[in-house]
């Protein structure tokens, strides 16, 4: 019997939609989908052609979280596996299914429904942005099974809400509904079709010269990591690399002429 992939991946006018694709289990994560998620990830990265990605989920979920019955399963070597080093990345491989998604140098919106739980809601932490169904359930749940979360959490979730909220969403474990999760700035928009919104957002980027579009997710992943003076150094390094290139200068005369630009992929 042929075995489903973990993860389909199709690219469409420069949008990756990357789909968990494992519905029976609710996309939870054994290590198979780790591998999936990294190797999909990696695939990105690599694909000058790409200019945004919608991350989304088949069937009920978008994931419940760890497949505990499947990682126990699979014993002390997955759990070593799992532990260990990823390339080099400073993420091991259980994190870097999750932190790869901030490493893919385009933007990549998660869209969301049904459970978004643990390993599943530090996966959509990861993305850039979060389209929410209302009928999303959003949970660090691993102070329930006596774990901190271990999947970019640190990286993610204290650097995206209010510190106390943060902590108390991690002291208590407890769920969180779609227009709570929107009041508390863990997701960025509500919509009743999450792919549909996602997939309109992410050809809006595509849409833009796509060299800026990876020096702005660059600004704003590594500027607030640096002091002030480093900072307004990296944005000007920045610009400086943008000014003047050729999808620059197509993007002003399009703008001009309220023209319909033709950019060329990153090289």
């Amino acid at each position: 019997m042929t075995t489903a992939p973990r993860v389909t991946l199709t690219i469409v006018e420069h949008v990756a939609h990357v789909r968990l694709n494992r519905p029976e289990k609710r996309n939870g994560f054994d290590v198979a989908m780790f591998e999936a998620l990294i190797e999909t990830g990696e695939r990105l990265i690599a694909d000058r052609s790409v200019r945004a990605v919608v991350l989304a989920g088949e069937g009920k979920a978008f994931s419940a979280g760890l497949d505990w019955m499947s990682i126990m399963a699979a014993g002390a070597e997955a759990a070593e596996q799992l532990l260990s080093p990823s390339g080099s990345s400073p993420a091991n491989a259980a994190q870097r299914s999750c932190w790869v998604w901030r490493e893919v140098p385009v933007p990549v919106i998660a869209a969301v429904h049904g459970a978004v739980l643990g390993a599943g809601l530090q996966l959509a932490l990861a993305a850039d942005l979060r389209i929410a169904a209302p009928d999303s359930m959003l949970g660090a749940l691993e102070v329930r099974y006596g774990l901190v979360p271990d999947m970019s959490a640190s990286q993610v979730l204290l650097k995206l809400v209010r510190p106390d909220v943060a902590r108390e969403l991690l002291y208590t474990g407890r769920q969180v509904a779609a227009d709570e999760a929107l009041r508390l700035g863990l997701v960025t928009q509500l919509a009743d079709d999450p792919v549909a919104a996602a997939t309109s957002m992410a050809l809006a980027i595509a849409a833009h010269s796509p060299h800026a579009v990876r020096a702005a997710k660059a600004l704003c992943q590594g500027a607030p990591e640096l002091s002030v003076a480093a900072a307004l150094a990296f944005e000007a390094t920045l610009q400086k690399q943008l000014i003047g290139t050729k999808n620059q200068l197509e993007a002003a005369r399009a703008m001009m002429a309220r023209d319909v630009p033709i950019f060329d992929d990153p090289t």
